[in-house]
């Protein structure tokens, strides 16, 4: 099953593992180093078009984090 829960943390992990520092992401993204702070706590989810941005900023795709990758567990 697919829960906001398990969304949050693979945009979290993105996150971490892209090696770029909050402030760069919030830089590109137009948005505050707090968001970002609250995406990899897990706090909020992103807005649609900043999820897009996001994923393509990370080289993530969009269906990993949303979990139509095969992978839900």
């Amino acid at each position: 099953m697919i829960t906001l829960e398990k969304i949050q943390e693979r945009i979290a992990e993105a996150i971490k593992e892209s090696g770029m520092t909050q402030t760069a992401i919030a830089r590109e993204l137009k948005i505050s180093q707090q968001s970002v702070s609250h995406y990899v706590k897990g706090d909020k989810l992103p807005a649609l078009d900043t999820l897009a941005n996001l994923c393509r900023l990370l080289d993530v795709d969009a269906n990993y984090i949303l979990c139509q990758d095969g992978a839900l567990f």
